[in-house]
Formats: structure tokens, C-alpha cells, sequence
């Protein structure tokens, strides 16, 4: 895709959808960091049915910790994966009260060495939170970029470093959220809504379905 329909392609998810946001619900930075933890391999409608009453009870490390781990998985037990899920937010918790004072470190190396949290997770969070320009590439954008030739690459750090070069000024910090919304609801693994894509034309998609 060239770099002028690169930018069209952004500016019209962007017209579209102006403020695009997390569907995960948190309340805090360090909630978004345990919502995107138990996010992995799991839903967010699941996620935030799950997290619900926890994030009630639950708005700090300390907090966390205080819960306990039996106590986290009573919580989160409709999650898959939620014995290692558990054990990992109250080990980061602890880091946190131990090493940041219970606040969320913004640098990226920093938050990957947390139980828990990749290089995925960790861009998440510090775009979401933060602002930072960064790329988290899921299944949905890992699909998405080489699909329509926005960021073709082999591996997840090969279609993040594509975005990293081709994403312009403008659309940098929301481009995460843009593209997983479009690849959750629109291009999708299965059954793309090609019909109803608004930016059909730009995609260089070879199997285009044209109607539902």
C-alpha cells in the first residue's frame, strides 16, 4: 500500500470513528494493566464481565495484594487461563508496591519485565494510558496489516516495526485502536465485511466478498 493510501486509509477510520477507545473498562491505569494481563487469550466482553465486581472492590496493588490470590480467582475463574492469570497480577501487584510506589511505570522495558505482561501488553498500556505512539499488534491487526497491505510481516515484530515506519503524524497515537476495532468488527478472520468497509478500495485484499 503507498503511503498516500496509507494515510487515506487512517484518515477515513479516523472521520469515521474520531475518538476511538479501549472496550475494556477500567477505572485507573493500574486496572487497564490488569484488564489487558487477563485480556490475553480471552474476551474483553469476558474480561469485563469478570472484572466487574473485582474492580469495585480492587483499585490499587496494595489492594491486590491484600486480596490474595484464591481470592483474585474467584473472581476471574470465568477467564481462561485464570491459575496462571491470577498468580501473575498478584505478583506484578506486589513489584509495584515494592518497586514503584503503586504506580505504573511508563517505560516499556520496565513493564515487560512484570509478571505477565509482554511486549503486547506493555504497549497497550502505555498507549492507552500514556499517549505513547506505540503499536500493539494482536491477532486482529496481525491479520488486518497483511491482508490489506497496510503492514505486511511474518511475524508480530515485523508488522510492528511496518507500522512503526508507515503510520503517518496524525493518526499515530490512536492507529492502535483504530485497526482492532476495524479488524474485530469489519475485516474479520472468517468472513470479512468487505460490503460495507469504508475503505474497500484502498485494501489490496485479493478475495474481497461483495456482499453478506
Amino acid at each position: 500500500m503507498s503511503r498516500a493510501n496509507v494515510f487515506e486509509f487512517f484518515r477515513r477510520l479516523a472521520e469515521a470513528n474520531p475518538e476511538p477507545r479501549t472496550e475494556l473498562d477500567y477505572g485507573n491505569d493500574y486496572q487497564l494493566l490488569v484488564a489487558v494481563v487477563l485480556s490475553a487469550q480471552a474476551t474483553d466482553k469476558g474480561v469485563n464481565k469478570a472484572t466487574r465486581a473485582l474492580f469495585e472492590e480492587v483499585k490499587t496493588p496494595a489492594q491486590m495484594v491484600a486480596l490474595g490470590e484464591d481470592g483474585l480467582k474467584q473472581h476471574i475463574k470465568t477467564i481462561g487461563l485464570f491459575n496462571a492469570k491470577a498468580k501473575n497480577v498478584i505478583a506484578l501487584s506486589e513489584i509495584l508496591v515494592r518497586d514503584y510506589g503503586g504506580e505504573i511505570p511508563r517505560e516499556r522495558d520496565r513493564l515487560v519485565n512484570l509478571p505477565g505482561v509482554g511486549r503486547k501488553t506493555a504497549n497497550v498500556v502505555m498507549n492507552t494510558a500514556f499517549g505513547e505512539e506505540v503499536f500493539a499488534v494482536d491477532t486482529h491487526i496481525f491479520r488486518l496489516c497483511n491482508r490489506t497491505g497496510l503492514g505486511p510481516g511474518k511475524t508480530v515484530d515485523a508488522v510492528e516495526k511496518q507500522l512503526d515506519k508507515r503510520v503517518p503524524a496524525p493518526f499515530r497515537r490512536d492507529a492502535h485502536h483504530w485497526m482492532i476495532l476495524h479488524g474485530r468488527y469489519i475485516c474479520k478472520a472468517r468472513k470479512p465485511e468487505c460490503w460495507r468497509c469504508p475503505v474497500f478500495d484502498l485494501c489490496l485484499f485479493k478475495d474481497k466478498l461483495l456482499e453478506p
